[in-house]
């Protein structure tokens, strides 16, 4: 989900909960609302779900190559000790 997509769906579920007396305040209400919570997000270390998922795609690669240099590195090991003995 995108910044604004979240926080245009978390103002609209404030102003659900918010009564209805305070919604007679309008749009000014709503603006100062979505530059506070725009001020708090941005204060926040947050990533998009597709920078998230491009993260976790790079370190499973990276895990996987760990795993074949510690074989491959084992193997010659193998062979070291194979040719000293």
């Amino acid at each position: 989900m995108r910044p604004n997509e979240f926080i245009n769906q978390f103002l609209h579920q404030l102003n659900n909960v918010i009564t209805p007396g305070a919604e007679a305040l309008g749009s000014d209400m709503q603006q100062k609302l979505r530059a506070a919570a725009l001020a708090a997000f941005d204060k926040l270390d947050l990533v998009t779900r597709d920078e998230f998922d491009a993260q976790q795609a790079v370190l499973k690669r990276s895990r996987e190559k760990l795993e074949q240099l510690e074989q491959q590195l084992a193997r010659l090991e193998v062979q070291l000790e194979d040719r000293q003995d």
